[in-house]
């Protein structure tokens, strides 16, 4: 397992969920990263993305403003702090990357490495 997504749990609404994603691969440094969320019966959808130097980042319109994404190379993480929770943020939050010196993609396809997903549930 190269990514190992952590950090989930129930968290009610307007609450703050913080995730963690450890990276095992030797190119972490040099990784886009990103996080992507899945509720059943709906497709994987994009949250975040970093690049590589973590000088960049792109959100996902539903999460702007509350989510913010960030990486340590030096210790191979990637976080995702989740702030102002809504009941629509529910759902498996998967860490994915891909090895690129470029700016980060948002798209699902552009990801090679993909970690094992780690449940949100927030609560009304």
């Amino acid at each position: 397992v190269q990514l190992q997504a952590y950090g989930g749990g129930l968290e009610q609404v307007g609450g703050s969920l913080r995730l963690s994603c450890a990276s095992s691969r030797r190119t972490m440094s040099t990784d886009v990263m990103g996080w992507f969320r899945q509720v059943p019966g709906k497709e994987r959808e994009f949250v975040a993305c970093i690049s590589w130097t973590g000088s960049l980042t792109r959100y996902a319109d539903s999460v702007k403003g509350r989510f913010t994404i960030s990486r340590d190379n030096a210790e191979k993480m990637l976080y995702l702090q989740m702030n102002s929770l809504k009941p629509e943020d529910t759902g498996v939050y998967y860490c994915a990357a891909y090895p690129s010196r470029y700016d980060p993609s948002s798209k699902f396809s552009d990801y090679d490495y993909w970690g094992q997903g780690t449940l949100v549930t927030v609560s009304s």
